[in-house]
C-alpha cells in the first residue's frame, strides 16, 4: 500500500518525507549502485576489450544460442568454442521462421531466455526494428565482405548463400561460357537455359543492379528470344543439368554443382557478376542474461576459426581471411531491407516476366 506525500506531511512526517525524497532525488539523479551498470558496453572497441571481453565471459560461464544452423552442423561450430573457453552452450535449433516466431512471442511474453540468436538477415532485421536486438562491436567486423554488417550494428553475417550458374559439362563448352549477362541474349541459348521458380531475390538483386527500367527488359528479353525452362527447387533443377535436360542454368546454389563436381557428375560452374548472396548472421538478444558470453560467440563465429569449420561444412564464409570455396569471387549481398519491405512487389514482377510471362 503506498502512503502520498501529502498525508504524510499532514500525518506530522514532513521532515521525513523531505528526507525520503531527497534521498530518492540524489539516488536518481547519480545513478544506481555500481553493481547495476554494465562492466562494458558490448560495443566497447578500445584497448585491452578481447580480454576485458573474455574475462566478462568466463565470468557468466554460459549461453543459449537459437539457431537455424543444419542440426548435423551444430556440434562441430559449438564443441570447440565449449573446449577453448569452458563456456557452456545451451542450443534451441529450428527453421529461420520457428527461431523468429520463438524469439518474439518470448520478447512479448518479458521471457528473455535467448543470448545470441543466428538466423537469416531479412529475419535479424525484422528483430532489429521490434527492438530485440542490441548493437553490437567485434574485432573480425573490418575482416568481413562489404555489407556484412549493416549500420546500426546489432547483427553480423556469418556464413553466405551464393548463386552461381552451372553447366552440364558433357553438353556446354568452357571457352563457350557467357562473359556477361547480355550473353545470355545470343540466339546459341535458345531452349538451353533454366531457372528456379521461386528465385525473386535474386531477381531483383540482379535487375537493380542493372537499373531497374533495364534489368526487367533484359529478362523480358531474353524469355521472348531464348525462353526460361522454369523449375521448382534447387535440387531438381541441378539434377537436370546433371542429367542434361537443361543444359545450363541462371542460378544455382554454389554448393550443389560444387558438390555434384566432386562426386564425378558431368557438371560445373562459374559466376557472372554481379554475383548474388543472401546472408545469414548473428546478433545478440537486447535483454541477454549472458551478455558476455554470446558476444564472446559471435567473435568466435566470425574468426578464421570457426570460418574454416563453416566452410569444411560446406558454407561460404562472411570472413575474407578465411579460404572460400569460391576463391575470391566478389559477392554482392541482398539488402535484407529490400526483402522485408519489397519481396511483393518482386514476386510479382519475376512471375510477370519470368515463371508466366505477360506479352507485352
Amino acid at each position: 500500500m503506498s502512503i502520498s506525500l501529502s498525508r504524510l506531511m499532514s500525518c506530522g512526517f514532513a521532515r521525513f518525507a523531505f528526507s525520503l525524497v531527497a534521498y530518492l532525488i540524489l539516488l536518481f539523479s547519480f545513478g544506481a549502485p555500481a553493481r547495476a551498470q554494465a562492466p562494458m558496453p558490448l560495443t566497447y572497441d578500445g584497448a585491452g576489450r578481447d580480454q576485458k571481453l573474455l574475462a566478462l565471459a568466463k565470468k557468466e560461464g554460459t549461453l543459449t544460442w537459437y539457431s537455424s544452423v543444419a542440426e548435423k552442423d551444430v556440434a562441430p561450430l559449438i564443441e570447440p568454442f565449449k573446449k577453448k573457453y569452458g563456456i557452456q552452450v545451451k542450443v534451441w535449433r529450428g527453421s529461420t521462421e520457428k527461431v523468429l516466431t520463438r524469439t518474439l512471442a518470448e520478447a512479448s511474453a518479458k521471457r528473455y531466455d535467448v543470448d545470441a540468436i543466428h538466423i537469416g538477415a531479412p529475419e535479424l532485421e525484422a528483430l532489429h526494428r521490434e527492438q530485440i536486438l542490441q548493437p553490437i562491436y567485434s574485432s573480425y567486423f573490418k575482416d568481413l565482405i562489404p555489407d556484412a554488417v549493416p549500420q546500426h550494428r546489432e547483427w553480423a553475417s556469418t556464413m553466405l548463400s551464393v548463386w552461381v550458374q552451372a553447366y552440364n559439362t558433357n553438353l556446354i563448352k568452357k571457352e563457350d561460357l557467357p562473359r556477361k549477362w547480355e550473353d545470355f541474349l545470343n540466339p546459341r541459348w535458345k531452349g538451353q537455359l533454366g531457372i528456379e521458380a521461386k528465385i525473386q531475390e535474386w531477381y531483383a538483386a540482379i535487375v537493380l543492379d542493372m537499373g531497374e527500367q533495364k534489368g526487367i527488359q533484359f529478362f523480358r528479353d531474353l524469355v521472348a528470344k531464348n525462353g526460361l525452362s522454369v523449375r521448382n527447387g534447387h535440387s531438381v533443377l541441378n539434377n537436370m543439368v546433371i542429367a542434361g535436360e537443361v543444359p545450363m542454368t541462371l542460378a544455382m546454389y554454389s554448393y550443389m554443382p560444387i558438390a555434384a563436381k566432386n562426386q564425378g557428375a558431368p557438371i560445373d560452374w562459374f559466376a557472372l557478376e554481379p554475383t548474388i548472396g543472401r546472408a545469414n548472421g548473428v546478433g545478440v538478444a537486447r535483454h541477454a542474461a549472458h551478455p558476455y558470453a554470446a558476444l564472446l560467440f559471435v567473435d568466435y563465429l566470425l574468426s578464421p576459426e570457426a570460418q574454416k569449420i563453416l566452410v569444411d561444412l560446406g558454407y561460404v564464409p562472411s570472413n575474407t581471411k578465411a579460404k572460400s570455396p569460391l576463391g575470391d569471387l566478389r559477392i554482392k549481398l541482398i539488402d535484407p531491407v529490400l526483402t522485408l519491405d519489397e519481396l511483393d512487389k518482386w514476386t510479382k514482377s519475376y512471375d510477370a516476366v519470368v515463371v508466366h510471362p505477360v506479352k507485352q
